[in-house]
């Protein structure tokens, strides 16, 4: 539940109306009617507001060769298919030219070795949207283990985080009808989770007071094939002031467990054992840590320092131990990683019989397999690593997989390899992307800023080398938030809207995200916010010092928590920048809170309804503290109708204001495509393409 501006709600906000909520009652809000997401003026604001921009940015043959170019790039069949492992069968989602919307497919292992795997297309989502005209976006699969017959598909119209679920036979390969004992699910926030082929555990929105005050389940029940909705068992109920409540069911065969967890707040979660007299059995371990188990064993990911059983734990290490053990009230942990100044945990999983380890070291990948046995943990080094460079794990199946596991690698300028090996066997590579763009002296260098409290904070440049020695065009991009870790991968569309046309890129790694494990994130959540931005203002006057690029020069990017992040640069560092671009972002912390998914982020940023919290958060909030008076970048706001995490309103309410005071502003409105901007490649090479003519006009050509 980590992700960008995370999780969110479809309903309608707590309060409306001409008065803002919070401390300062008395202070109205003129666009408030922007909040307003389908109703006609706000749209018909939006439509005017697209053309200008379409007219100056999206209109010339140059534009469109890009479009098309990174349109080819998300269509070609030369990119990698990452498959899902489960048991035999490997399953994927595909996008391209023919089929925009999509196919989920699947096939067997051997198969998927070939050059051109025969793939079993289990459901055309085209022709499905076709059939039911309706606009259906694909929002997942849970599929029935062991015997695969069965899946839960995840539907959202337009992109949306709000989505249908259904029963998708995968024998008969069709839907089945709720009038036939089909499980189905109306348009909601819901989760359902598979029992077994007659049961399911569902949170879903059952009516009034059913969600959370951030629009999540606050109730899990058990449904059982062949009732009716209404008569699901409650097996668990939260607080309307938690965020999301869940329960799920482990099905490791001897080792079956039912769990439920409670998450009241963003980053903290009560996690139970559902007993089979229906009792709840709470797991006594931090709130804040990460708790998973496979068979015997007990996994305790920390967040903050733990004292307990007499023995004192870090934040950020793992700890093990035997899950029985545990119940019965032990708590000598074995310490399975300890993080240092340099390094963090980036992942885990198992294989069948060894624990695989993923570690950052100064924002660069390494990999570890840890086994287990009768004298503790042995680790040793699992794989190489190339530097400057991201290397993940995936398709771990401990239960049918054995110790086989899937490696991928990519760069900025290396496109993505995909390889399979085994615990002690040989690795042999799968499939390779095609380069798409000319990265023929294009380097990566990694450098560290001094933030204003002393802290070094990391960021790559990539560029060509011929740029070394001169100041040029620059775009930075950052995030800073709920601990998500930004590492190095292949961008083809970066590549070729900004590198090839003679620009430099810069990933930053600032605090707020997880690059330095958990303390990375937690020093700066709340009243310590205004670091994320010192960090980040940081290394832009650092690529300035070092001759990188000039003020003038110098854009900067972000999405979603990273558009708030571009919101504060453009209103506290005008100085620093010659463009920013704006993408789905929060704006106006005051009424943060009361939208969508808001009030789940409460645990980052702080309650602006509380006159302390409100006293850091009004500091730097976009949309109270942009100013007539000051001169700032140009800067392009983008957002989408269908976003139902991050309300559009946040852009729509912020552009219309910089318009009043005089600013120079675009903004573009994607009518579809949710949070993630974009309901199919079409739209997302759009959206690129635009990112990248804004830079290209702003900095390349407007500052010479």
């Amino acid at each position: 539940m980590h992700d960008t501006a995370c999780p969110a709600h479809d309903g309608a906000e707590r309060q409306r109306g001409a008065v803002m909520s919070g401390v300062e009652q008395n202070v109205t809000d003129p666009y408030l009617w922007l909040e307003e997401v389908t109703d006609e003026r706000a749209l018909d604001w939006a439509r005017a507001h697209n053309s200008v921009v379409v007219e100056r940015f999206a209109s010339s043959d140059r534009f469109s060769e890009l479009e098309h170019r990174i349109l080819d790039m998300l269509d070609t069949d030369t990119k990698i298919a990452y498959p899902g492992r489960r048991g035999s069968w490997l399953y994927n989602f595909w996008r391209d030219a023919e089929h925009p919307r999509g196919l989920w497919r699947r096939t067997t292992f051997a198969e998927y070795a070939k050059e051109s795997p025969d793939w079993d297309v289990l459901i055309d989502l085209d022709a499905l949207a076709t059939a039911e005209d309706e606009n259906w976006v694909w929002g997942g699969a849970g599929v029935l283990r062991p015997e695969q017959s069965r899946a839960l598909i995840s539907l959202s119209r337009g992109g949306a985080d709000a989505k249908v679920v259904r029963e998708f036979d995968m024998a008969t390969r069709e839907f089945i009808d709720p009038a036939d004992g089909g499980f189905f699910l109306p348009e909601a926030k819901s989760e359902m989770r598979w029992i077994d082929i007659d049961s399911v555990y569902i949170g879903t929105d059952f009516g009034p007071g059913s969600l959370t005050d951030s629009g999540y389940p606050r109730i899990a029940k058990r449904w059982q094939r062949g009732t009716e909705l209404a008569e699901a068992v409650t097996v668990f109920e939260g607080e309307a002031g938690d965020v999301a409540v869940s329960a799920g069911y482990d099905r490791t065969p001897g080792y079956e467990r039912h769990y439920i967890g409670r998450a009241t707040d963003f980053f903290n979660e009560d996690v139970y054992l559902l007993e089979n007299d229906g009792t709840l059995r709470h797991l006594d371990t931090p709130t804040d840590a990460s708790e998973s188990w496979y068979k015997d064993w007990l996994l305790v990911r920390l967040k903050s320092p733990w004292e307990v059983g007499g023995n004192s734990y870090p934040a950020g290490a793992l700890l093990a131990m035997n899950f029985d053990k545990f119940l019965s009230g032990a708590r000598d942990f074995e310490v399975i990683f300890t993080p240092d100044a340099h390094t963090s945990l980036h992942g885990y999983g198992w294989t069948e019989n060894h624990l695989l380890l993923i570690t950052l070291e100064d924002v660069q990948t390494k990999l570890y397999v840890v086994t287990p046995g009768a004298d503790g943990w042995h680790r040793e080094s699992l794989a190489d690593t190339p530097p400057m460079a991201t290397t993940s794990v995936l398709n771990l199946d401990p239960l049918e997989g054995g110790d086989e596991f899937m490696l991928t690698t990519s760069g900025f300028t290396t496109p993505a390899t995909l390889l399979t090996s085994s615990v002690g066997g040989d690795t042999e590579q799968l499939k390779q992307e095609p380069g798409f763009f000319d990265a023929d002296g294009i380097e990566t260098e990694q450098f560290f800023a001094t933030s204003d409290d002393g802290t070094q904070v990391p960021y790559f440049v990539i560029r060509h080398r011929d740029r070394k020695g001169t100041p040029g065009p620059t775009v930075m991009s950052g995030y800073g938030g709920f601990e998500v870790s930004r590492t190095p991968a292949y961008s083809g569309a970066s590549g070729m809207g900004w590198l090839a046309r003679g620009g430099t890129w810069v990933m930053t790694n600032i605090r707020g995200g997880g690059e330095y494990g958990p303390q990375w994130h937690t020093s700066v959540q709340k009243a310590n916010r205004h670091k994320v931005y010192e960090d980040f203002s940081a290394i832009a006057k650092d690529l300035v010092a070092r001759g990188i690029t000039t003020a003038d020069q110098l854009g900067a990017v972000g999405g979603s928590n990273g558009g708030l992040l571009m919101g504060v640069m453009l209103t506290r560092y005008p100085e620093l920048f010659g463009a920013i671009v704006c993408q789905v972002p929060l704006l106006d912390m005051k009424r943060y809170h009361l939208l969508l998914a808001g009030a789940s982020w409460i645990a980052e940023y702080g309650d602006p309804d509380k006159p302390e919290e409100w006293e850091y958060l009004s500091k730097y909030s976009p949309y109270q503290n942009a100013k007539a008076d000051v001169a700032y970048p140009p800067i392009l706001l983008t957002t989408s109708t269908r976003d139902d995490r991050v309300h559009p309103g946040h852009a729509r309410k912020m552009a219309a204001l910089l318009e009043e005071q005089g600013h120079e502003f675009w903004y573009h409105e994607n009518i579809e495509g949710g949070h993630g901007g974009a309901a199919d490649n079409k739209q997302s090479a759009f959206q690129a393409g635009l990112i990248y003519e804004f830079f290209t006009q702003m900095l390349l050509e407007r500052r010479g």
